[in-house]
């Protein structure tokens, strides 16, 4: 049998040496706020003298691994470092999806930018993972350097923006997300020293993400003036949100750069609308869209099924991505909604009756529906190309149910739609530039 030659078994010895690490690149991708991921380094992780002493700490709770402490690490396990946290703002704004729309954009661009700088810091100091005589950790060691820990970075920055936002539980916030960091030393996955770093850069990162929305123009006050005339939505209740149309979007060169021209006159709408007739299946649409929460659900769903979830820069990056995709959707949306102040169909023809039972307390063209749906189904598609016809099916579905429900007018899902998708093209566009498309690359472990 001939030998192998001296180079090619080099290279295979090189190989085996090579393991495909998480997103070595991602440290340089473009973030949203600060700086750069390199602007917010962290110092040197310990020496071998301290890593040492740490070690003796994971022995010990390695001792007290106890049912309640397994249950705290499968819990905060469970999908990418800020998958949790996602539902946490949706329980605090009390399941309402037009509540938490500034907010998760917040949050998850705070994630996103603290796990790039987390990941800068990860692959210039390279600290291996905890992996020692003794140790029995409960979850595979993730393929990426140990320092800093990316849940606690994803966790000190969803608290630090939730505390921001709802200042009155700030304290509690604060004990949900340390307990969620200190799940990844219990699991023995990463030294104290990495979750206290991960933490501390996590915070600083919110920080700067506070500071910026602090301008953004959220606090802004309706002068209570509402137009008068012919088709003006008239609805007694306090209009939602009235402001929000000046808020500043994240991608969006001004709230009205896609601000359609006024509606048409409602007349031949409300036509279509009363000779529809109801269904069982459009009844069923109606409902579900009125309540559910599709762009979340299908959003973790993907994220799962890409096997993203173990991808802590790719999935924080699909959050951010998604959720200001939304924000600015709704920012377009309700700069249109309070320009024109267009009629609701049970206004304009007092003798209609919705199948919803509950008309939303704003005017009725665009759809926000429509908008919001396909923004995030128009960069879902981008992000998970395999389903686009998925998702944009399901936003014409979403839009199609207000009609359904016999709250809009089809004028304005159809401008919804067309809007909607034109603010995804320009999420897209901003992703493009990032740098998380760049071909990945695998460097010794």
């Amino acid at each position: 049998m001939k030998a192998i030659p001296v180079t090619i078994l080099i290279c295979l010895i090189t190989c085996f040496q090579l393991h495909a690490q998480i997103e070595p690149r991602a440290g340089v991708w473009k973030t949203w706020v600060i700086p750069s991921g390199e602007a917010y380094r962290l110092p040197p992780p310990p020496d071998a003298k301290a890593t040492q002493a740490e070690q003796k700490i994971l022995l010990s709770l390695q001792s007290k691994r106890d049912s309640a402490a397994i249950n705290q690490i499968k819990f905060w396990n469970a999908g990418a470092p800020g998958y949790r946290w996602q539902a946490i703002i949706e329980q605090l704004y009390e399941y309402f999806p037009p509540g938490w729309g500034r907010a998760k954009a917040l949050m998850n661009v705070a994630i996103y930018d603290a796990t790039i700088a987390a990941w800068h810091s990860k692959y210039m100091y390279r600290r291996p993972r905890p992996s020692f005589t003794g140790l029995t950790s409960y979850l595979p060691n993730p393929d990426s350097p140990s320092y800093p820990c990316e849940h606690s970075v994803a966790d000190g920055a969803a608290a630090g923006i939730l505390a921001y936002l709802f200042p009155a539980k700030a304290d509690s916030i604060r004990g949900v997300a340390e307990k969620a960091a200190q799940s990844r030393v219990l699991a023995g996955v990463a030294y104290p020293s990495d979750v206290k770093a991960g933490f501390s850069l996590g915070q600083r990162v919110a920080q700067a993400v506070i500071e910026l929305a602090k301008t953004d123009g959220a606090d802004a006050v309706w002068d209570g003036k509402r137009p008068t005339g012919a088709n003006v939505w008239n609805d007694k209740r306090p209009p939602f949100t009235p402001m929000l149309g000046h808020c500043k979007p994240w991608v969006l060169t001004a709230s009205n750069q896609f601000r359609p021209g006024p509606p048409s006159d409602p007349a031949e709408g409300m036509e279509e609308l009363k000779k529809f007739k109801k269904n069982p299946r459009a009844m069923y649409r109606a409902l579900y869209w009125a309540s559910g929460n599709y762009w979340s659900e299908i959003t973790n769903q993907k994220l799962f099924e890409n096997g993203l979830s173990l991808n802590a820069p790719r999935a924080a990056r699909v959050y951010a991505l998604v959720s200001i995709a939304a924000q600015d959707a709704a920012i377009a949306c309700f700069d249109t909604k309070y320009t024109y102040w267009a009629i609701r169909p049970n206004q304009y023809d007092s003798t209609y009756t919705p199948f919803l039972p509950v008309t939303p307390a704003h005017p009725s063209y665009p759809s926000g529906h429509a908008t919001l749906s396909c923004a995030q189904a128009t960069v879902l598609s981008y992000l998970f190309p395999e389903d686009s016809q998925l998702f944009l099916s399901k936003a014409r579905e979403a839009a199609e149910s207000r009609f359904e429900g016999g709250i809009h007018f089809r004028k304005d899902n159809e401008v919804g739609l067309d809007m909607g998708g034109k603010v995804g093209k320009e999420v897209i566009k901003r992703a493009q530039r990032d740098g998380a498309d760049n071909p990945p690359v695998l460097v010794k472990k």
